[in-house]
């Protein structure tokens, strides 16, 4: 090999290696570049580390392994409404007074923060949404016991596009429903015993990422950001939202009450609309 050539193929090497370093600091998060010889690296592959400083600090985050049980789907059907479900069991559960659910990659991560009443009960503990997943990512539940301790569990889910999805329903149609409710106070038991309830809630929930298919324009967000479900005049858990739950919010949860007494449901979004719901008996 000539010393031109040895010269010109270094200099080649050079220039790849700083694309490949370029490319990893601009491409969003969790996207894939690849060096000159085919071999494949992650940008940036989790923004936990800013997201856990802006909404816990410095406080350290125990292993949730044994007290947390994360359900998800690995690779969702549809990424804008994600399920999943949170199980604490009774000796963990009845001793968490919060509740945060995060997507690390989502434009806004902290989808949710449950605070628990007295109604939520000391029995098994167990809650269910639905979420949106913008790309690829982990998805994390981080539990606050009484004392202050932080626990989390996380699983991957394979998803993407849930934040920009078009809305399932036409803009009108979902005006006229928004803030119906139906709440259901018999919606099972939990594995111990507990009682399980239900609460659906209409609204768009836009996350201000999704282009209207008629208009071309980009409706603004607009969600559910306050939730409190009560039952007898106790509250069993409420909710500081944001764009990643999903449109028509479903939350299944476990409670201490009795069916047959009214539960009671208030919303406000993200402009201030309130809305109120409830149920009477067993539904």
């Amino acid at each position: 090999m000539t010393a031109s050539k040895a010269a010109s193929e270094e200099t080649m090497r050079r220039i790849s290696t700083a694309l490949f370093a370029l490319a990893a600091m601009v491409l969003a998060p969790g996207a894939t570049v690849f060096a000159a010889d085919g071999s494949a690296s992650v940008a940036n592959p989790s923004a936990w580390d800013g997201i856990r400083k802006d909404a816990f600090g410095t406080r350290e985050i125990l292993d949730g392994a044994g007290k947390i049980s994360l359900e998800a789907p690995k690779r969702a059907e549809d990424a804008a409404t994600v399920p999943i479900s949170v199980t604490m069991p009774a000796g963990f559960g009845g001793d968490v007074k919060a509740l945060t659910l995060v997507v690390d990659q989502n434009p806004s991560p902290v989808v949710a923060t449950f605070k628990f009443g007295d109604a939520a009960g000391s029995g098994e503990r167990m809650l269910a949404t639905r979420v949106r997943i913008d790309q690829y990512s982990d998805v994390r539940a981080i539990a606050e016991t009484n004392d202050g301790k932080l626990y989390m569990t996380s699983v991957f889910v394979k998803a993407s596009g849930g934040c920009s999805a078009p809305a399932s329903k036409d803009a009108e149609v979902a005006a006229k429903e928004m803030g119906k409710m139906r709440v259901k106070t018999a919606a099972g038991k939990a594995g111990d015993g507990s009682e399980l309830a239900q609460v659906m809630l209409k609204h768009p929930n836009t996350s201000g990422m999704a282009m209207d298919q008629i208009t071309h324009a980009y409706p603004p967000a607009r969600f559910i950001e306050k939730l409190t479900v009560s039952t007898a005049g106790k509250m069993i858990f409420s909710m500081e939202g944001g764009i990643s739950i999903s449109e028509d919010p479903n939350f299944r949860f476990t409670y201490k009450g009795n069916p047959a007494d009214e539960m009671d449901v208030q919303a406000e979004d993200s402009i201030g609309t309130q809305f109120k719901g409830h149920s009477t008996g067993q539904s």
